[in-house]
């Protein structure tokens, strides 16, 4: 079992432009554990964010939605991470992947960034890959030309359905994914996934 998640991030775009687009999974994975972490996000202007501080299973967990736009996403985290003390390796960044179908969430640990932006940028400024990621599926559009468009844009109604099935299978997880037990939370999600396929 590894060290203990003491910081949640989820990454997006803010405003309202960009509510509800594929880009924005990581917010939305977020949003949904606010409650059960007994959290309330508020502004912090000092860490470019919105940040809130709750628990599960009576240990203190911090979550955090930078600000800043996808792209500048590892400024806020550095600044926050920084200050409150947080390892690497103890920090979770929930946000979509290209690379999953809607309705497919991962585990991963380390890796490199997969050409996403956002963690791209993370790295940078944290100057270390070794973070904990959530993989929200969103599909890809075919075409690397299309990337752009296709993130920034909502998902359709069956899609969105997916998204938001894929981020609830994490949300009943978050316990043993903040304990620390990646392996077996890889494990549940991966089954589940299979049990899809096989069940229809």
């Amino acid at each position: 079992m590894a060290d203990p998640i003491l910081l949640i991030v989820g990454l997006g775009n803010p405003g309202r432009r960009y509510a509800g687009t594929r880009h924005n999974a990581g917010y939305s994975f977020l949003e949904a554990i606010t409650g059960d972490v007994g959290a309330e996000l508020r502004c912090e202007e000092r860490f470019e964010a919105w940040t809130g501080i709750g628990a599960v299973d009576g240990k203190t967990v911090r979550l955090l939605a930078p600000q800043t736009y996808m792209n500048c996403s590892g400024s806020s985290v550095a600044k926050f991470a920084r200050f409150f003390k947080v390892p690497v390796h103890q920090m979770l960044i929930a946000h979509d992947d290209l690379d999953l179908m809607p309705g497919t969430v991962r585990l991963k640990v380390g890796g490199g960034h997969g050409g996403h932006n956002g963690l791209r940028d993370i790295f940078e400024h944290l100057g270390s890959p070794d973070f904990i990621r959530l993989r929200i599926g969103i599909g890809h559009p075919g075409s690397s030309t299309q990337v752009t468009n296709f993130v920034l844009s909502a998902p359709n109604a069956e899609e969105s359905a997916a998204i938001l099935d894929a981020i609830q299978a994490a949300r009943r997880e978050l316990p043993s994914i903040v304990r620390g037990e990646f392996a077996l939370v890889m494990n549940a999600l991966h089954g589940r996934e299979q049990n899809q396929g096989e069940g229809g």
